[in-house]
């Protein structure tokens, strides 16, 4: 189980994954709780085995201020707080009842002086900072759903189109004529 976690990574020697898994721990997180409040220093992140977890701005109507969206193999983190050990002005949610691996950041900095391969966990910071700025900055809103559509689908399948809308840094209603021209699109071609 850890092998393959770790392997999203880069390439590990089996007692590196055996350090890995002293330092891990596995946590069954009900639906509706925060993983991290607002104001709270980031000290974890978390590889969501199993459910669905957001991350969004802390103000009432959540799904307008969507961040992230996760599933099942996905990484988890507020990329901010927890690169400068800064307060959180975000949460993360667990949307349905989850079972996450856990490591603080001072496992984190533990194993790498262990091991320096585990170095190699800094892609999952590096590929959380590039996709936010990529996806919200570079793409359109039917280019951003085609993208969803063919790399997460997991994520229209699990999440109300008001959280999708969100993340997707656009309105339902918007949301809704996008959905349309890509249908109208995929059926044309």
């Amino acid at each position: 189980m850890f092998s393959e976690v770790l392997k999203r990574t880069g390439q590990y020697s089996d007692g590196d994954i055996l350090l890995f898994e002293q330092e891990v721990k596995l946590r069954k997180v009900p639906k509706g709780e925060l993983l991290l409040r607002e104001g709270e220093i980031a000290r974890s992140i978390f590889f969501i085995k199993k459910g669905a977890i957001y991350q969004c701005g802390p103000k009432p109507g959540a799904e307008k201020n969507i961040i992230d969206l996760h599933t099942e193999n996905d990484w988890v983190l507020n990329h901010k707080s927890f690169i400068s050990q800064s307060p959180s002005e975000s949460i993360i949610v667990a949307f349905t009842e989850s079972d996450v691996l856990e490591i603080s950041i001072e496992s984190i900095h533990d194993l790498i002086n262990r091991s320096p391969a585990f170095l190699q966990l800094n892609r999952i910071i590096e590929q959380a900072t590039s996709r936010l700025y990529f996806f919200d900055h570079s793409l359109t809103p039917l280019q951003k759903y085609q993208y969803l559509f063919e790399n997460k689908p997991q994520l229209i399948q699990t999440f109300p189109l008001k959280f999708i809308a969100g993340f997707l840094k656009i309105t339902p209603e918007t949301l809704s004529r996008v959905r349309e021209k890509f249908v109208k699109s995929k059926s044309s071609s």
